[in-house]
């Protein structure tokens, strides 16, 4: 019998980039690489905006430069796939351990999750906000970076919905959770894989407006890929969170509102974050409820086909 290379395929999220399980070393590998893909996409953009007209360069461009800032660390990490999968075991980037919930329940508690982690967290990100904007340079700052976010997603409904909802989701759980968490849970213990996955999800968001909030949602992704196995459990919540976003910055009342403390009385706006926490713990337990098959999570190891 004989071994067969397996034929990699940079641009499946899944199979093929299964037997690379990057450790701490290999996280800032990929970050290497997808800052060197947003140099390469911030280039692309720079020549569109001389060859096209400023209003194309600015409702467009992001739909082909965000995907691109991916690129070189989806090819990093199907390389390393194809070179380990010959000596090294593989582990899924998606699996399906849900316990003794069915496929639809799952994703109604993940979505009721998702709601309740929002709500939940709105005060402490509102608080991060005041801080971080409480003096005149960091202000300026968070304007410029507001406005560089406007150009880049502020095309039609349709493009900053697919950008933000549908790219971001695919993209950013592909690395932070498929590639990033899969492998830290194959080398450390659980709780500091999900804790510096997040920190992770967290410095790629580039600000500190962002970041908090990234980080608290990041943790809460982890702990149901842990639990699960499951990327596209993930990718819902992702979509969700930035998909409601999106969405209510279409109704003019709401377009320029961060917080829900900023609208709402403050009885309505308390047991808003209280019903919150407790949908929070209802859902978090309702998780633990499924089984862990190993110590490193329910995520699923690939056997290599043999000649």
């Amino acid at each position: 019998m004989q071994l067969r290379a397996r034929k990699v395929n940079n641009y499946n999220l899944y199979a093929n980039h299964a037997w690379f399980t990057p450790g701490v070393g290999g996280m800032f590998g990929l970050l290497g690489w997808f800052l060197i893909g947003n140099i390469v996409a911030g280039i692309l953009v720079a020549i569109l905006s001389v060859m096209l007209p400023p209003t194309v360069v600015t409702n467009y461009s992001m739909l082909v430069a965000y995907p691109l800032s991916f690129l070189p660390a989806m090819v990093y990490a199907a390389q390393k796939s194809q070179k380990n999968s010959l000596f090294e075991m593989g582990y899924k980037l998606n699996s399906s351990h849900f316990g003794p919930f069915k496929a639809w329940q799952i994703v109604v508690i993940t979505v009721v999750l998702t709601y309740a982690t929002m709500a939940s967290a709105d005060y402490i990100n509102y608080l991060n906000f005041k801080f971080t904007t409480s003096t005149p340079g960091m202000k300026a700052f968070y304007d410029k970076i507001v406005e560089l976010l406007g150009q880049m997603t502020g095309g039609p409904f349709w493009s900053s919905f697919l950008l933000t909802a549908i790219f971001a989701p695919i993209f950013e759980e592909w690395l932070c959770r498929g590639m990033i968490l899969r492998g830290l849970l194959t080398k450390m213990k659980p709780v500091w894989a999900i804790v510096i996955s997040a920190l992770f999800f967290a410095v790629i968001h580039m600000n500190p407006w962002q970041a908090l909030n990234a980080f608290i949602i990041g943790v809460i992704m982890g702990y149901v890929y842990y639990k699960t196995g499951s990327l596209i459990l993930t990718m819902i919540i992702h979509f969700v969170n930035n998909g409601t976003a999106v969405v209510l910055s279409q109704f003019s009342s709401l377009e320029d509102v961060d917080f829900w403390i900023d609208i709402m009385p403050v009885g309505a706006y308390v047991a808003l974050c209280v019903v919150g926490v407790v949908a929070l713990v209802a859902c978090l337990m309702a998780f633990r409820r499924i089984p862990l098959e190993q110590e490193r999570g329910n995520i699923d190891t690939v056997t290599l086909s043999i000649d």
